[in-house]
């Protein structure tokens, strides 16, 4: 299920609050998250996948699965990060609304919007403009959670469903979690991959020393199996315009994977060093330093998923935003491949 606030929202710090739990007889043969939900009742089990998924939960002094089995007289350690203790504020933030309907929500977000509250991101999110909004949202992820299903990352722009009811959003968490969405993304990498069409199959877990990071990693306790179709749109001298669609839905994995195979997203300073490039870039004019964008060239363009009420196919599209649309104007103008 797509996690995905940055992830330096996300991922357990050393301040937050750390919590020791020993298993019960009665407890013997739960699972993990089952047990945590039941002894911290103010997180929710899909917050508590996430921190076990990044790491944050010990069985014994060892990082565990979701599913794992506890045995009586284990020691569970688990670090949650704080969280606010009501929903988010409404606020009044205009939304690009693709579909509604009485059950869900089809929402274009922008880029540089957190999608719910997390440390350092208290107010202008996406979940505070849908409190606004709308008078009802599903309660699943918990109260400063209303109605997010999935996510995308803070500079990552584009369709996201929203779920109305408990109901509806149980069904559509079922449809990640069993990978019958199909997601489409569109992103300008820096660099040409070599094939025209690929699919990247490399396990990500967190980065060994930079914890707002994740990286190709095998045989770690964070480490998750990930798989991302691309296919090369436009080549262009020094860049590409790839369409992409991930069979999975890890943290950060578009660009992680398209970082692995040398073709990092444009833009993205995490994975690429560089948060912005400029139209004399591009032009090959350094005195021209206008600023084409400076966010990270990934665009959330499609998805296509069963109406968790009627259970007929629906699909949602996304504008591509006028920043990426303008920097790829300028690739077709002046890094045309020239024909042999």
């Amino acid at each position: 299920m797509e996690p995905t606030a940055e992830l330096a929202d996300e991922l357990p710090d050393p301040a937050d609050e750390a919590v020791e739990l020993l298993v019960g007889k009665q407890d013997e043969g739960s699972r993990l998250d089952a047990f945590l939900a039941r002894e911290i009742p103010r997180y929710s089990r899909v917050q508590l996948r996430k921190v076990i998924g990044l790491g944050g939960v010990k069985v014994d002094g060892e990082g565990c699965k979701v599913a794992y089995r506890l045995k009586a007289g284990q020691n569970v350690s688990i670090i949650v990060p704080p969280m606010p203790a009501a929903g988010p504020n409404p606020e009044n933030i205009p939304l690009d609304i693709l579909y509604e309907d009485d059950h869900i929500i089809a929402v274009n977000k922008p880029p540089g919007m957190v999608v719910h509250p997390a440390r350092g991101h208290w107010s202008g999110t996406l979940t505070s403009a849908l409190a606004f909004h709308f008078q009802q949202l599903s309660t699943v992820g918990g109260a400063h959670r209303p109605g997010v299903v999935h996510r995308l990352d803070r500079d990552t722009s584009g369709v996201m469903v929203v779920a109305k009811t408990d109901h509806c959003h149980y069904r559509l968490a079922e449809q990640f979690a069993d990978r019958t969405t199909e997601k489409e993304y569109f992103a300008i990498t820096v660099g040409v991959p070599d094939r025209d069409q690929d699919i990247i199959e490399q396990p990500i877990g967190m980065h060994p020393t930079h914890r707002v990071r994740m990286a190709i990693r095998a045989d770690h306790s964070t480490s998750r199996e990930a798989t991302t179709f691309y296919e090369v749109v436009e080549r262009f001298e020094g860049f590409a315009a790839v369409r992409v669609l991930p069979k999975t839905g890890r943290t950060h994995q578009i660009r992680v994977h398209l970082a692995h195979i040398g073709c990092p997203v444009l833009c993205d300073k995490l994975y690429g060093g560089r948060s912005e490039i400029t139209r004399g870039e591009i032009r090959r004019d350094l005195k021209d330093t206008t600023v084409l964008l400076n966010r990270q060239a990934l665009h959330a363009r499609r998805i296509k998923l069963r109406h968790p009420e009627t259970q007929q196919p629906i699909e949602f599209t996304a504008p591509l935003p006028a920043a990426m649309a303008g920097v790829l104007e300028e690739l077709r103008q002046y890094r045309a491949v020239k024909s042999r």
